[in-house]
C-alpha cells in the first residue's frame, strides 16, 4: 500500500477515496490515526471553522504539521489497518488498544503423544492452541475435565519409536495412580493415544455431542459384552460431560455459533461487552474498558472493538449482533441488529454486562474518593485543624555520619502521592552530621520558592522527627514570616508520638486509626525518597572520587567511563583494549596502571 505525504494546506488536495490518515507533529510523531470512506471529507472536516468545537479537538488539530494517507479498497480495510497502526504506535490521542495482556491458551502439542497444556505464550509451530481464554478458572475447568475423562501423560519426554524401542524412560508414579496408561514403555499404542487426544480436541472446540456419543457407544458395548465395571466407568464420563454442559449457559439450541457485541458510554468512558458463542452456550465474556480521547461516538468504538476483539479471540464467527447501527460492510462476516426473538435477548444479556461494568467503575471511584476525604476529615479532627489537610508535604533528612547529607519532601493532595511535586535537596549550607541544620535549610528552601513563585501553600506539613527536627522546621517557618499560617507537626519513630510546636507533651492518636496511617505512609515515603536519593549519590560520588584522584584523569574521562561500565569492579573487569578503544592509548594505560597498583596493595 502507498503512502502518500500532504501539508495541511493541502487537505482539498487529498484523494476521495476510502483509506487511513495519520497525523504527524513538529517532531514527525505520530499523534493520530483515522479511518474514513472519503478521505477528502473527513480530513478538511478537521481544519473547517464550524469543527472543532471540542477542546482536545482544536489542540490536536493545532498540533498537525504534515498528513500521511494509505488508499485500501474499503472502509472494513481501512478499519483493519487502523487497528493495527493503533496497537503498534499508541497515538497520544488515540483511544488505547493495548496488547500487552497475555490471555491463557491450551495447546494440543505436534510431537508424538501429544500433551495438553496450559501456556500464556502463543508460538504456532508448537502445536494447535484453543482460547484465548478470558479467564484462568474457565480454562482450568476445561482441563480438569480432560484430565478427569482421558488418560493423557504430562510428562515432557521425546517419545520417539527409536527411544521407546531403546527402553530410555520408566512409567512414573501417574501411571501407577491411573493417570496415564504408559506409552512411554509402549504399554499404550499411539492410535489408542490419539483416539483420546482427537475426542479431547472435540471438547476443546464446544463440540460435546460428540465425545458424549464415543462414551454413550462404549458403555453400551462394554455391557453387551458383559464388562459392567468398565461401562460404570464410561457412564460416569459421560455424566461428567453431562454436568459441565449444563453448568455452561445454554442460549438456544437454535443458534450455533455468533458474535455479540454491545457498547454503553458516558462523556468519559465506554464499556464494550463481548459474548462469545459456541454451539448454542456462551463459552466467554469479556468487558473492555476504554477512555476516550477526542469525544469519539460509540459507532467509531464499537467498529473499532469488533475487529480488536475477533482478532484477540480469534473468533471465526460469521454473524456479529450489536446493540448500534454499523456502517461496515464486509464478506468476513455479517452485522445484525435483532429487535426481538433469542438473538435480541443475547443483546440484553450483554448490555446488562457492559452496564454492570459501568456501574462498577463509578462505584469504585466514588470509593476512592469517599475514603479519601473520610481520612482527610478523621485527620482534621485528630489534629483540630481549621482546614481539612487536602495538600500535606512531609521532609526527611539522609546521611551517613554527614557524607552527602540530602533531604526530601514528598506531597499528598487528597490523601494521595502527587509524585510530580515530589522534590529532593543536596544540602548546602551544613556542615557534618546536623539534622537540625539541614532540615532547617530545606524548609527555608522550599518555602521560600514557593513565596517567591507565588505557588500555594500546603495546609498540614509534617517533619520525620522528634522535637529538635520539628523546632528547627520552625525556624524556618519563622524566618519567612509564615510561622502560624501553617499547621506543623513532628512525628517520633519509636512511639508514634505527634508533637506540636511550643506544646512540651505529644499526642497519640488511635495506632488503627486511618488518620495515623496517613501520617505514617507519608513518613515512610519520605523517607524512601530521602534514602534512595542519597545512596544514588553516594554511589556516584564515591566512584567519582575514587578515579577523579588518579593523576592525568579528567572529569571527561571519568563520565566517559561512569557511561559505558557503572562500577569500578567492572573497568577492573573490562579488557584493556577495550578502555583503550573507548578513552585513548595514554589514559588507558593509567588506568591499567591504577588497577594493577590496586589490586598489588590489597
Amino acid at each position: 500500500m502507498e503512502v502518500t505525504r500532504f501539508d495541511p494546506k493541502d487537505v482539498l488536495n487529498l484523494p476521495d477515496n476510502p483509506g487511513v490518515y495519520r497525523f504527524f507533529n513538529e517532531e514527525d510523531v505520530l499523534i493520530y490515526v483515522g479511518k474514513a470512506k472519503s478521505l477528502k471529507k473527513r480530513v478538511s472536516s478537521y481544519f473547517n471553522k464550524q469543527s472543532g468545537v471540542n477542546r482536545k479537538t482544536r489542540r490536536l488539530v493545532s498540533e498537525i504539521k504534515a498528513i500521511e494517507v494509505t488508499l485500501v479498497n474499503n472502509e472494513f480495510d481501512a478499519l483493519l489497518l487502523e487497528n493495527n497502526l493503533i496497537k503498534q504506535n499508541q497515538p497520544r490521542y488515540n483511544i488505547l488498544l493495548k496488547d500487552d495482556k497475555t490471555y491463557p491458551y491450551i495447546c494440543v502439542s505436534n510431537e508424538r503423544f501429544p500433551r495438553i497444556y496450559s501456556t500464556r505464550k502463543f508460538i504456532p509451530s508448537n502445536g494447535t492452541y484453543f482460547g484465548p481464554f478470558a479467564s484462568v478458572k474457565a480454562m482450568n475447568n476445561i482441563l480438569r475435565l480432560i484430565n478427569s475423562l482421558f488418560t493423557l501423560r504430562t510428562c515432557r519426554f521425546d517419545l520417539s519409536e527409536e527411544n521407546i524401542s531403546k527402553g530410555k524412560f520408566k512409567v512414573c508414579l501417574e501411571y501407577h495412580i491411573g493417570n496415564c496408561k504408559g506409552p512411554c514403555e509402549a504399554l499404550q499404542s499411539e492410535a489408542d493415544y490419539l483416539d483420546d487426544v482427537n475426542q479431547a480436541i472435540h471438547i476443546l472446540k464446544g463440540n460435546l455431542s460428540i465425545p458424549k456419543q464415543f462414551f454413550k457407544e462404549q458403555m453400551t458395548s462394554a455391557a453387551q459384552k458383559l464388562e459392567f465395571e468398565k461401562a460404570q466407568q464410561y457412564k460416569d464420563k459421560l455424566e461428567s460431560v453431562d454436568r459441565f454442559q449444563s453448568k455452561s449457559i445454554v442460549v438456544s439450541p437454535n443458534i450455533a455459533d455468533m458474535d455479540v457485541f454491545t457498547i454503553v458510554s458516558d462523556e468519559k468512558w465506554a464499556f464494550v461487552n463481548y459474548l462469545r458463542i459456541k454451539n448454542g452456550t456462551i463459552n466467554l465474556s469479556q468487558t473492555s474498558e476504554i477512555k476516550k480521547r477526542l469525544n469519539e461516538s460509540d459507532e467509531e468504538i464499537l467498529s473499532l472493538m469488533i475487529i480488536d476483539l475477533k482478532d484477540k479471540f480469534q473468533s471465526t464467527a460469521k454473524e456479529v449482533l450489536t446493540n448500534r447501527e454499523l456502517a461496515l460492510n464486509t464478506e468476513n462476516f455479517k452485522l445484525l441488529l435483532p429487535q426481538r426473538g433469542d438473538k435480541k435477548k443475547l443483546i440484553d444479556l450483554s448490555l446488562k454486562n457492559a452496564l454492570f461494568a459501568k456501574k462498577e467503575k463509578y462505584t469504585s471511584l466514588e470509593n476512592v474518593k469517599d475514603k479519601g476525604n473520610r481520612v482527610l476529615k478523621q485527620l482534621q479532627a485528630d489534629l483540630s485543624l481549621k482546614e481539612l489537610p487536602v495538600h500535606i508535604e512531609c521532609f526527611d533528612n539522609s546521611n551517613i555520619q554527614g557524607t552527602n547529607p540530602v533531604a526530601s519532601m514528598v506531597c499528598f493532595k487528597m490523601g494521595r502521592p502527587s509524585k510530580k511535586d515530589y522534590r529532593h535537596y543536596k544540602i548546602k549550607t551544613v556542615v557534618g552530621p546536623d539534622d537540625f541544620g539541614s532540615m532547617k535549610e530545606v524548609v527555608g528552601r522550599r518555602y521560600k520558592r514557593l513565596l517567591d513563585e507565588n505557588e500555594p501553600l500546603p495546609k498540614l506539613i509534617v517533619i520525620d522527627g522528634g522535637k529538635g527536627q520539628l523546632n528547627a522546621a520552625c525556624e524556618a517557618l519563622k524566618e519567612l514570616n509564615i510561622y502560624g499560617e501553617i499547621p506543623i507537626i513532628g512525628i517520633a519513630k519509636r512511639l508514634e508520638e505527634l508533637y506540636f510546636p511550643e506544646d512540651s507533651y505529644p499526642i497519640h492518636i488511635d495506632k488503627k486509626s486511618e488518620s495515623l496511617r496517613l501520617i505514617q505512609k507519608l513518613r515512610d515515603e519520605a523517607h524512601r525518597f530521602a534514602i534512595t536519593f542519597h545512596r544514588d549519590l553516594r554511589s556516584k560520588n564515591s566512584f567519582n572520587f575514587e578515579l577523579e584522584e588518579v593523576k592525568g584523569l579528567g572529569k571527561a574521562t571519568v563520565d566517559k567511563l561512569l557511561q559505558k561500565y557503572r562500577t569500578m569492579s567492572k573497568i577492573e573487569q573490562a579488557p584493556h583494549e577495550e578502555i583503550e578503544s573507548l578513552i585513548g592509548k595514554s589514559k588507558a594505560a593509567i588506568v591499567t596502571n591504577y588497577i594493577k597498583q590496586k589490586k598489588e596493595a590489597k
